[in-house]
């Protein structure tokens, strides 16, 4: 296992780190919340194979991740970093800021968090997070050594990440990226932009939610043709672990399969290496290959939003996308789901034809939308 300096905190992290928001469920139903045998089994598995870097949230499994980590992980806590997210829209006031990281210490048993975050730093955020000063609170926390280093998690796109990197004196951000968000999220600009500032960056979402370790008939040829045979998983982690301004790559596993898929990628004599010419060439065409299994012809522009009925559109069409050009339904599902929690799913829809009328692609939203629902509707039933 690689390890690498996050940024200028000091702290070094192991290239792998351990994801806790998809934790395994009781016979695997998500309805009957999380196996904590399975997951104790999981997490103090993970730490005893080198990984030492451990990401949780204040929501995450409905406030259980938090604590289920600090029981498997509490004899184990001094070798270990310990991070965790603290969403703006849970800060209410000063008291509940502070009544939050406290609760988050208690439930992970420990006194203090290595890295603290901003959860889910956005456009659509931001600025009320400057406003409110709700950072100054975290500046606090760290004089009075409740945390040591202050971060964010980050959404949104490239321009708008530059901009937040320069406002604030961030030591973590943790950013969305993989072989196919070239032009989504942060992107690999936006990862170097951090990087040459001296920011530590952990990657979520490498797999695309799982997507990119499933490879369709016209991927797996691209893969099929390298001199390297790796599984497709490795060839989206290997792109990522050749970006030397990440300093750790998250990975939410759910079971111990996985878990020892990926420990036994990251234990490689040669990961990570500099890609060859030849190997950027193989994760290019892949790319190309997985963009062109696209069944509704949506760019995301967003000219079709605000809905005034509030659906989700592009966000929707993108996860049927993700679908069919994966082969693998789970994790877009699973996002439909949230969307749906939301308010903002497909049944919505009145039929108004406002989006019609302002998609420049031409989309017939109205009936493509029914095809993603039918498509996507009952995550986990």
């Amino acid at each position: 296992m690689q390890y690498r300096e996050i940024g200028k905190t000091g702290l070094r992290a192991s290239l792998l780190g351990m994801g806790c928001m998809r934790l395994p469920f009781v016979n695997g139903d998500g309805n009957q919340g999380v196996d904590r045998e399975l997951a104790f089994e999981l997490l103090r598995h993970a730490a005893d194979s080198g990984i030492n870097y451990f990401d949780t949230a204040f929501g995450y499994h409905g406030g259980q991740s938090e604590a289920i980590m600090g029981e498997a992980l509490e004899s184990r806590r001094k070798d270990l970093i310990y991070v965790t997210k603290q969403p703006p829209w849970e800060m209410h006031d000063i008291p509940t800021i502070r009544r939050n990281l406290e609760n988050t210490l208690k439930k992970l048993r420990t006194d203090y968090m290595d890295i603290y975050l901003m959860h889910r730093v956005m456009p659509a955020t931001w600025d009320d997070i400057k406003e409110k000063q709700l950072l100054k609170q975290f500046e606090i926390f760290k004089e009075e050594g409740l945390i040591r280093h202050i971060g964010c998690s980050y959404h949104g796109n490239y321009e708008h990440f530059t901009k937040v990197a320069q406002e604030y004196p961030w030591e973590v951000c943790k950013v969305q990226h993989n072989m196919l968000d070239m032009k989504r999220e942060a992107t690999k600009e936006g990862i170097e932009f951090a990087g040459a500032r001296g920011i530590g960056v952990a990657i979520m979402e490498p797999l695309r939610g799982g997507g990119l370790a499933y490879a369709p008939p016209v991927v797996q040829k691209v893969y099929d043709a390298s001199e390297h045979q790796r599984s497709p998983a490795e060839w989206a982690f290997r792109y990522l672990a050749d970006i030397p301004e990440i300093s750790v790559i998250v990975s939410g596993m759910s079971n111990m399969q996985q878990l020892e898929c990926n420990l036994a990628m990251f234990n490689q004599a040669d990961m990570p290496s500099p890609l060859s010419a030849a190997e950027k060439a193989t994760i290019t065409a892949a790319r190309q290959a997985y963009e062109s299994i696209i069944t509704i012809n949506c760019t995301a522009c967003n000219y079709c939003i605000p809905c005034p009925q509030g659906v989700q559109i592009p966000g929707i069409f993108g996860n049927y996308n993700d679908a069919h050009r994966f082969g693998h339904f789970d994790q877009p599902r699973r996002a439909y789901m949230f969307a749906t929690r939301a308010g903002g799913d497909a049944t919505k829809c009145n039929a108004c034809g406002a989006c019609v009328e302002k998609c420049p692609q031409g989309v017939d939203v109205v009936k493509d939308l029914q095809t993603a629902h039918e498509a996507l509707k009952g995550w986990n039933e």
